[in-house]
């Protein structure tokens, strides 16, 4: 994280706007721009099938760890007396 400083420039008939090298987004991403105000906000737009591939596989192995057993009960724990605190 942190702040770097840059220049636009133009790009045919477009405003480019050069990144560091060290925030290191390659090329052909898809990206979301947001303005709120004077501030634009970029982000990288997650492909749908991808995370719902990732979603389910996260789903098949929660699955094959099973069902939990009963729940096992402990004693209450006891806090010593702290006046003043």
């Amino acid at each position: 994280m942190g702040a770097h400083e840059t220049k636009t420039f133009r790009s045919g008939n477009s405003v480019a706007l050069r990144l560091p090298k060290s925030l290191a987004i390659g090329p052909d991403e898809r990206m979301l721009i947001e303005q709120n105000g004077d501030v634009l906000t970029v982000r990288r737009l997650k492909d749908p099938a991808e995370e719902k591939r990732k979603l389910m596989e996260l789903v098949k192995t929660l699955r094959s760890i099973g069902r939990l057993g009963e729940i096992q009960k402990r004693e209450p724990i006891e806090f010593p007396r702290r006046p003043g605190l």
